[in-house]
């Protein structure tokens, strides 16, 4: 467990039995640091985690605000919800991967297995989630149809700060990875079938860690 997950996980027991009851303020970053001997980046980590959570809230200025006693069945990403994003992409990049497996080129195959390779190599949170974002939004552009890549650019922040929560949370990035991997293995062996159930075993794995952490199994 990461000191970020630590944090977090205190501070939502707190929130949750009563300590922090609805309305409350949260200590400031700088005492919470000082609690729990950690950098302010670590708060502020655990701090969003907890907003997307839907159990706080946080107003400039003022400092963050207890608006719920346990985590929301459905988190929010920016302007779009968990159940928003899982919705779009089972209909949008499930059958995109189908179409990317017959029409891909070898552009698009390298580009893909460039990704892979360096997202397997990558160590910074940070850069991880861009590359990931663009590995999807790849996989978009291969299918041939340029509607699919817009589709994907529109929800790419909020699908960026999904995946985010998944590694913070959720410890998503190794099998992440592998998922990846299937996934470019199937669409460079052209079959639908195979990209088909690829995408769909991954965002299956999403929705599966998303419901994990809500539950509090993470």
């Amino acid at each position: 467990m990461s000191a970020m997950e630590a944090v977090l996980a205190h501070l939502r027991q707190l929130i949750e039995r009563g300590d922090y009851p609805l309305g409350a303020k949260l200590p400031s970053e700088a005492s919470l640091s000082r609690e729990f001997e950690v950098s302010r980046s670590v708060i502020r980590e655990a701090l969003r985690g907890l907003q997307a959570l839907g159990m706080t809230e946080s107003k400039t200025g003022k400092g963050t605000f207890v608006t719920a006693t346990g985590p929301a069945e459905n988190p929010t990403f920016g302007p779009y919800s968990a159940r928003d994003l899982i919705e779009v992409r089972r209909h949008v990049e499930i059958p995109v991967a189908g179409y990317a497996a017959a029409r891909r080129s070898q552009d698009d195959l390298d580009l893909l297995g460039h990704l892979v390779e360096r997202m397997d190599a990558e160590t910074d949170n940070t850069a991880w989630v861009a590359l990931d974002s663009l590995f999807h939004i790849t996989i978009a552009q291969a299918s041939g149809n340029p509607v699919f890549g817009k589709v994907i650019e529109e929800i790419r922040d909020a699908l960026a700060r999904q995946s985010a929560f998944l590694n913070q949370l959720g410890g998503r990035r190794a099998q992440s990875n592998a998922e990846h991997r299937d996934i470019v293995t199937a669409i460079a062996s052209g079959s639908e079938p195979d990209a088909v159930a690829a995408m769909t075993a991954h965002l299956e794995h999403v929705e599966a860690t998303l419901t994990s952490i809500v539950n509090g199994d993470q």
